[in-house]
Parts: C-alpha cells; structure tokens; sequence
C-alpha cells in the first residue's frame, strides 16, 4: 500500500521529537479544534526537515517543496499522486470525519496491484472494512454499487472496486477537495514554505 505521509518509524527518527507525533488510534475521531493545533505543532517541527529532505521508508530523499504543494490545487489527481500530498490530505478529512473515503481508495490502488493469489483475502477484507452495511468505515455508495461491489468481491478479479472506487474519488474531487484547498492546514504548510524558500 502507498505510504502515509511520515510513518510512525519515521516519525521517532526525526529527532525524536514527541510534539512532532500525530495522535492515532481511538483518538482518530477528533474534533476540529484538537486536529488544527496538532497539525500547526507537527507542521512546525516539520517544515526546518522537510527543508533538508526526509528520509522516507524507501530509503530515497524526498523533498517537500512550495512547488509540490501547489501542484496539489491542479487536481485531486496530482494531490493523490504525492505520498505527502496523501498524508496531509488524510489529515485533513480525519478533521471532517471521513477519513474512510481516502483509506478505501489507497485500499482499491493496493488491490489493483495484488497477485491473483492473494486477491480473494484482500477484497473480503475491503468488503467489510469498508462496503458492507454495517462496516466500520462504511464509504457512501448507494445501495445497488454496494450490492454490485459485494457480488464482485466473492469472485473478485483486480476491477472488481473499480466502479466503487471512482463513485469515492468523484465524491472526494467535488466535495472534500475543493474545502481542502480553502483549508487552514493545506493555506499555513503552501504559507510556511514559501516562507522558507524565500529566505
């Protein structure tokens, strides 16, 4: 599966910085308040590392640039095609509850590229994770996808959340993205960079 933003792992590694550490677990349902003073602290500790490059768990240096995250306001696409870009847009849908909407559709690319071997395990684990009635993570999909995307899930094959996963990425393009980009934490982390570049 793709990675999320800064592992926990790496998280230890930058310093070991306790304030730099997201809270995770049975905290994930925050209120909005909570989540914009945890990210202001993360981004702070964050943007002097970021400068340098951050060793990410595939061992290359990656750097967050101004650049970057303004090609994030091109398209959801371009935003999802960022590890970063994925992490802080996580985040940010972690403040609006539906954080399920990104985690099915990082769940759907992981599946694509599973071997024929594996696939059953897999979608009977994203069925119920996220499409079946009563799932924890339930996604918004109507009623005849979420009939159609369990027939598909008992004999799948790498499409068979394909339909499920478009109906989530249009949901995310029209409805969360566009808050995204109006948002306090994508505004202050575009803000402190160019702050930094311009140094």
């Amino acid at each position: 599966m793709p990675g999320f933003f800064f592992s926990h792992n790496n998280m230890t590694e930058l310093h070991g910085k306790e304030d730099c550490k997201l809270a995770e677990g049975k905290a994930h349902k925050k209120k909005q308040k909570a989540f914009g003073a945890d990210l202001k602290s993360y981004l702070k500790c964050m943007v002097p590392h970021i400068e340098s490059g951050i060793k990410t768990s595939n061992a290359r240096n990656v750097m967050l640039s101004a650049e970057e995250v303004i090609q994030w306001s091109q398209s959801l696409e371009k935003l999802l095609a960022s590890q970063s870009g994925q992490g802080v847009f996580r985040e940010f849908l972690k403040s609006e509850f539906s954080e399920e909407n990104i985690e099915f559709w990082l769940a759907c690319e992981d599946y694509k590229k599973t071997k024929s071997d594996h696939l059953h395990g897999k979608a009977e684990r994203i069925y119920e994770e996220f499409v079946q009635s009563d799932a924890i993570k339930q996604i918004n999909i109507d009623y005849q996808m979420r009939e159609a995307t369990a027939k598909r899930a008992q004999d799948p094959t790498p499409t068979s959340f394909d339909e499920a996963q478009k109906t989530v990425y249009i949901l995310m393009e029209r409805d969360s993205y566009p808050r995204f980009l109006k948002s306090k934490s994508y505004l202050n982390l575009l803000n402190q960079l160019q702050t930094n570049t311009s140094k």
